[in-house]
């Protein structure tokens, strides 16, 4: 306080129940707007009491927050449904036109010199109607802030309603008896369900038996992944034997097997992709799409290449030998002719054409005896 003063500023209050559920701003602010009504004129409008109150009064009350402040913790009031405001936003408007979100004849009454206006009162108490049912702002709440389905709410309903017209009492905060007695019947209910689940806790899990077999779902779904259906059978006696050494079969058997198929086959698979056990050439051999991305790259003919592959071929199974990597061997192949062909032409152009240039490069320089007895590129 700038100024000493016998009289201590007002304190502020809030309620923490309140401020768990809608924030510790929003609360604050909420209800010192509601305290406003105590000593101001509220206007009845469409069932609902409206008051008008200055930026700078707000400002001078609430000194810890600014225009924007205020703008952004009413705006939040509005979008959680808590209050309704029909003035400019504060941090450019001179004043906050708002009610409470609630029917006129629950908001706090109205002062005296409202006498000449229809005078909002509160709802007096009384019995439990018989058809009595919880606003929807209340189910909402409970549903939000303590995780209690709404079925389960409307569930206790009947209970709640012939236990309250048995005992005969009136209130005017039944939806704050519901909320009560909704929360402490699921309490109950969680606590009975915690107890029941430790009571299957202590029992020891079963080992898993010799003549287990994956479901028909599990089997389909590795069928869909391309899966070979022997290879999956003769994996079952090593699944077997892993959980059985490790004394207890998890609760999700089947999936851990898809998992653990799924793993094996990609490593299989990528096996015999990537095999480093040499191999003899067959008839249908043809190389990867490797290969012929890397030629692309050195810009060599592809038809030249594919013309080359017959000879490969021949000569290989002739030889009868076996090699790790055929693609290898064809790249260095091709290349070698390719390399052969590029010489030629350019000795054809060195002799001024005299020899004749042919555009598949068959003109040699050498005898036929020595190209027909050169492998120099199959070593």
């Amino acid at each position: 306080m700038s100024e000493s003063s016998l009289v201590p500023e007002r304190q502020l209050v809030f309620s923490p129940g309140l401020a768990a559920t809608i924030g510790l701003e929003e609360a604050i602010l909420l209800q010192h707007l509601q305290q406003l009504f105590e000593h101001r004129d509220a206007q009845l409008r469409d069932n609902f009491a409206w008051l008008n109150i200055s930026r700078d009064y707000l400002l001078h009350s609430l000194p810890f927050w600014n225009a924007v402040d205020l703008h952004r913790i009413s705006r939040s009031l509005v979008d959680k449904g808590v209050i309704l405001v029909e003035s400019p936003p504060l941090h450019s408007a001179n004043h906050l036109l708002f009610a409470l979100n609630e029917p006129a004849q629950r908001a706090p009454a109205p002062t005296p010199a409202m006498a000449d206006e229809p005078a909002p009162t509160r709802r007096s108490a009384g019995l439990l109607p018989v058809h009595w049912s919880p606003s929807e702002d209340l189910l909402q709440m409970l549903a939000l802030n303590h995780n209690i389905p709404r079925q389960f709410a409307l569930d206790q309903l009947e209970d709640f309603i012939f236990y309250w017209r048995e005992r005969g009492e009136t209130s005017h905060a039944w939806e704050n008896k519901f909320r009560q007695h909704v929360l402490g019947n699921w309490r109950h209910q969680q606590q009975t369900t915690r107890s029941n689940a430790s009571d299957f806790d202590v029992k020891a899990p079963q080992r898993l038996g010799r003549e287990w077999r994956p479901s028909e779902d599990a089997l389909e779904i590795m069928a869909r992944s391309g899966i070979d259906r022997d290879f999956i059978d003769q994996a079952v006696p090593e699944f077997i034997l892993y959980w059985r050494e490790r004394g207890a079969a998890p609760k999700e058997l089947n999936s851990k097997f898809i998992q653990h198929i799924r793993i094996q086959w990609a490593r299989y698979s990528s096996g015999l992709e990537h095999s480093t056990e040499p191999k003899r050439i067959v008839n249908h051999w043809q190389p990867s799409e490797d290969v012929f991305d890397i030629l692309r790259m050195s810009h060599i003919d592809l038809d030249f290449a594919k013309s080359l592959l017959p000879e490969f071929i021949v000569y290989w199974k002739d030889t009868n030998q076996a090699h790790t990597s055929w693609n290898s061997k064809f790249l260095q192949h091709v290349k070698h002719h390719w390399a052969k062909r590029h010489q030629l032409q350019q000795s054809d152009q060195s002799h001024g054409g005299q020899q004749g240039t042919h555009p598949t490069g068959r003109t040699r320089d050498r005898s036929l005896e020595d190209d027909l007895n050169d492998t120099s590129w199959a070593s």
